[in-house]
């Protein structure tokens, strides 16, 4: 997979301890709060892990996949991709989140190692908009006003 597109996103957080960020990935109420759905995520490696992935649909998931590292509160490792393509590993993407704190900033590097080059495209565009909602809420307690991922790219 090492030669897969890349693209990584680094988000800073203030008054978001590491704990406190870390839950916010796999939290069902608080994805909701900031992906616009419920995201379900069992921290244990090799246990499936709830959809990754805005949904147009709420009622339907968009992706699944495994945990397949987990450092609470500091690193959460997960494999994603559509229902279609479940149970076919060369078709998972990889997304590794990792959480640091420096005095009282909380950096968030999000890195997605996608299928093909197509689907780079698709998630440098969505995770700005989930990430800028994550923080906005971890910051406030409140999503943004209304679902970035509906705001045009130009």
């Amino acid at each position: 997979m090492t030669d897969k597109p890349t693209f990584v996103y680094v988000n800073l957080h203030r008054e978001a301890p590491p704990k406190r960020s870390g839950n916010a990935l796999t939290d069902a109420d608080l994805t909701a709060a900031y992906w616009g759905h419920s995201k379900r995520v069992r921290l244990a490696a090799g246990l499936p892990l709830g959809a990754m992935c805005v949904r147009t649909a709420p009622a339907s998931p968009t992706s699944s996949g495994t945990v397949v590292e987990s450092e609470r509160p500091t690193r959460l490792v997960t494999t994603w991709a559509a229902p279609e393509n479940e149970g076919q590993e060369d078709k998972y993407s990889r997304v590794t989140y990792d959480i640091r704190q420096h005095e009282d900033i909380v950096r968030l590097t999000v890195s997605t190692r996608t299928r093909r080059r197509g689907e780079l495209s698709d998630v440098s565009g969505g995770w700005p908009a989930v990430l800028s909602n994550l923080k906005t809420v971890l910051e406030t307690g409140s999503p943004l006003s209304q679902a970035p991922w509906l705001v045009p790219r130009h």
